[in-house]
């Protein structure tokens, strides 16, 4: 786990040496234990550490081969390595004992479908000295993220977005695509796009081959069918609650690799609490659990401790509480809104970041129970779906889920702001009609699980977790229980609420007032209802003066917004003035004027590669 940086130049050109340090410095929270540079010609490439396989110097990056003539930076982890290793290990001796050389090893054996054989993780880039290409692969669920920038002679790449605007030489300008998907959904803009019109993001299951000279392909490696399988035909429901506790129980001992301890976010819910029995299980030792809570506000918890105690009780876990006044979430939401690595204006963000950051003084690995909603359909918009035709899934989707329609979103920005047309629908309508899905609510939880779930509580949980050098894992998103999930029937799924197949297992598992409870989250009050120091905040981000969104966003909708600034609410229970102070907030604090990035001076050293393999 770590952070990656590098720059591509084409031509005649040269990498920026300077630019890849600053990349790398500006991610040095995702990996504290160390750094490394490396440079060949065309290609440049950097390295911040975070040890958890491996922990000796022979793991480290950039890692070079120079009999292949390969060069890597890879960030996540890949929990069949060892399996790979004693395919690989015929080829030529290993050298290091982690993670990293496997993924060298697999593309010199089996070149660009070395990410077939991968189950983990990981954005990783290679350098192929022979062939004179960058070969760049991210993992199927997009839960390690990659961006990319082009510049004039060549083309970036980081772990984190505001790493590259660090760099400098970034169109820092408003996307209207981009914004128009983050005003329809919840502050989400899925892949390739972001919110800035510079910089895009390689999607899920993508490889990406570029050449010294410029030229790109992309292959999609994975998209699984959400259809029935005739083998499974005949199954009952403790025949499917049986398979998925197989598959779940293999998915969380797969992410016990590491040498470190692994402990899990407990939140009292269902996901994390299905985690803790099977760690419990499968480790066979009392596992380290966390949770959080804040002060109740506008007569609205903002604790789940009853649940979460009751888990911790159950399992005899080491547990750990983190108790949130009032005083402190403004400040946290500063916080947390820097350490961004793009706007995101879930309620939990916050408080993902603070529970981050005292779970890292005491461990370097968890597990999350981040994409259950999405892979076994526990929204509730998901039982909107339920006898929809398989023709109407946008419809049922943009009146369960869109923040906005069209009409509104034209209201509130500025004429010439937007594009002419719902591109936001669009986009969703082209992903919902595609075959390979069966039903109006297999067509949005494939939706869900492989647009729109990569970049809102997968980007949240990897950003605001590495933000303090901590390796979040998540199980529910193991690529063959995905697989398995997406071949469940719609009915079983909805069955007793949602999550039908995961309930069943919870009612052999946990105790009963976890199951039958209300859905939750880490509920953070202050930040649905605004009041306050929080509100003080918003209206100060957004008042005449300051607020950057001014160009883009009506002056009248947006003093409208800020007179009640909790009157109006999404179809999802979300207050509508949060995301546009988020915005306006990350804006403010990560992009810079093009004189202030690039006003550094001074002589870099750089470090030569000699971690060589």
């Amino acid at each position: 786990m770590c952070g990656i940086a590098g720059e591509l130049a084409f031509g005649a050109d040269r990498p920026q040496l300077r630019a890849v340090r600053r990349m790398s410095d500006a991610q040095a929270c995702r990996g504290p234990d160390g750094e490394g540079y490396w440079n060949d010609g065309w290609a440049a490439l950097g390295h911040r550490r975070l040890t958890v396989i491996d922990l000796t110097d022979a793991a480290a990056q950039p890692m070079v081969d120079e009999e292949s003539g390969l060069a890597l930076v890879f960030n996540g982890c890949i929990y069949n390595y060892k399996q790979l290793r004693e395919q690989l290990e015929g080829d030529r001796p290993f050298r290091s004992d982690g993670d990293t050389e496997v993924v060298l090893r697999a593309y010199e054996r089996w070149g660009e479908d070395f990410v077939q054989h991968l189950i983990g993780m990981f954005a990783i880039v290679i350098i192929d000295g022979r062939r004179d290409v960058a070969v760049l692969a991210r993992d199927r669920l997009g839960i390690k993220p990659l961006y990319l920038a082009r510049t004039p002679t060549g083309l970036r790449f980081a772990s984190h977005l505001p790493a590259l605007l660090a760099a400098g030489d970034v169109d820092t300008s408003l996307d209207p695509v981009g914004i128009h998907h983050y005003l329809s959904w919840h502050s989400i803009v899925p892949a390739p796009r972001t919110i800035l019109a510079g910089v895009e993001k390689l999607p899920a299951a993508t490889v990406r081959v570029v050449s010294a000279t410029g030229a790109e392909r992309d292959r999609i490696y994975w998209q699984p069918e959400y259809e029935r399988s005739p083998d499974r035909e005949r199954w009952s429901a403790e025949d499917w609650t049986d398979a998925v506790e197989a598959a779940l129980e293999t998915a969380v001992e797969r992410r016990l690799v590491a040498d470190v301890p692994v402990g899990v976010l407990l939140s009292g819910g269902l996901d994390s609490s299905l985690l803790v029995a099977l760690l419990a299980r499968v480790s066979g030792a009392p596992p380290h659990t966390f949770s959080i809570g804040f002060e109740s506000a506008g007569g609205k918890s903002g604790d789940e401790f009853r649940y979460s105690d009751a888990v911790a009780r159950a399992f005899g876990t080491d547990h750990r509480q983190l108790r949130v006044g009032a005083d402190s979430i403004a400040p946290m939401v500063m916080d947390s809104v820097a350490a961004m690595t793009e706007p995101m204006a879930s309620h939990d963000v916050p408080a993902f970041f603070l529970l981050a950051e005292a779970v890292a003084r005491e461990i370097k690995v968890v597990l999350c129970g981040q994409g259950a909603d999405e892979v076994f359909a526990g929204y509730g918009y998901h039982a909107a779906a339920a006898g929809a035709r398989r023709d109407r899934a946008i419809d049922v989707l943009s009146e369960a889920f869109f923040d906005r329609d069209e009409r509104e979103l034209l209201r509130l920005v500025r004429a010439g702001s937007m594009p002419h047309r719902d591109v936001s629908r669009a986009l969703a309508a082209a992903h919902l009609s595609a075959p390979g899905a069966a039903t109006a609510l297999d067509a949005i939880l494939r939706l869900d699980t492989h647009l729109l779930m990569v970049d809102d509580p997968v980007k949240r949980l990897d950003c605001m977790t590495m933000s303090w050098g901590l390796e979040a894992r998540v199980p529910f998103l193991d690529h063959e229980l995905v697989e398995l999930a997406a071949t469940c029937p719609p009915e079983l799924k909805l069955a007793d609420g949602g999550k039908g197949p995961l309930k069943m297992l919870g009612r052999r598992l946990l105790p009963a007032e976890v199951i039958d409870r209300p859905k939750g989250y880490f509920p953070v009050p202050a930040l649905q209802e605004l009041d306050g120091a929080v509100l003080e905040l918003v209206r100060d981000a957004l008042g005449p003066s300051t607020a950057r969104l001014r160009s883009i966003v009506r002056p009248a909708e947006l003093d409208r917004l800020l007179a009640r600034p909790n009157g109006s609410f999404s179809a999802v229970d979300g207050n509508l003035l949060w995301p546009l102070a988020v915005l306006e907030l990350w804006l403010q604090e990560h992009v810079s004027a093009p004189s202030a990035v690039l006003a550094e001076v001074g002589a870099v050293d750089w470090v030569p590669a000699s971690r060589a393999v």
